[in-house]
């Protein structure tokens, strides 16, 4: 899966990313609302190694995608699909952007580029991301994407030595096209 935005390219992670995503991804800043945080380069390398393994046909797993700057093919974040087993299931989504490249327009940018795939080629009938409502960018990204928050359930999850809570946002592919229009 390889897809193009006006700034963005999103494809696989390289082994030559392992320092970018280790550094980025390692900050405590970056890692405090997110499950995933590497204690040294080599677990990014690893990371890696693990995702050039997937495969379009693999169902029921994550699969990470390197976002990169097209003019000049800079890793800046990764974006987190999970393909679901069933096609009628809902596909779920997480972003993370290099502090940086925050408040640049990137994670609108790759997610509705990815929407535009998920709903355009696979047919998606539900798309849907789980963030810590403490994330307040991440809140405003899901509003600015026309998602609906359907749930917050509280103290769902112990992460980095607390309890957090969890708020779910989604969309319909009914309701992307509409969407879509409110924000270029």
């Amino acid at each position: 899966m390889v897809l193009a935005t006006v700034r963005l390219r999103l494809d696989a992670l390289r082994e030559d990313d392992a320092d970018e995503l280790f550094r980025y991804r390692a900050d405590p800043v970056v890692a405090r609302y997110q499950g995933w945080r590497p204690t040294k380069q080599t677990e990014a390398l690893d990371f890696i190694r693990t995702q050039m393994q997937w495969s379009p046909e693999t169902r029921g797993d994550w699969v990470q995608r390197a976002i990169r700057l097209t003019d000049h093919d800079a890793l800046i974040g990764d974006l987190g699909l999970h393909i679901p087993v069933d096609t009628e299931d809902s596909y779920e989504f997480g972003i993370t952007i290099a502090p940086e490249h925050q408040g640049k327009g990137y994670a609108y940018e790759a997610v509705r580029g990815l929407f535009d795939y998920l709903f355009d080629t696979f047919h998606a009938r539900r798309i849907h991301a789980s963030i810590d409502p403490r994330n307040q960018a991440s809140d405003a990204l899901m509003r600015a994407l026309g998602m609906r928050q359907e749930a917050h359930f509280r103290e769902r999850f112990w992460l980095h030595g607390e309890w957090v809570d969890d708020m779910i946002f989604a969309i319909l592919a009914r309701e992307w096209p509409e969407a879509r229009k409110r924000k270029s």
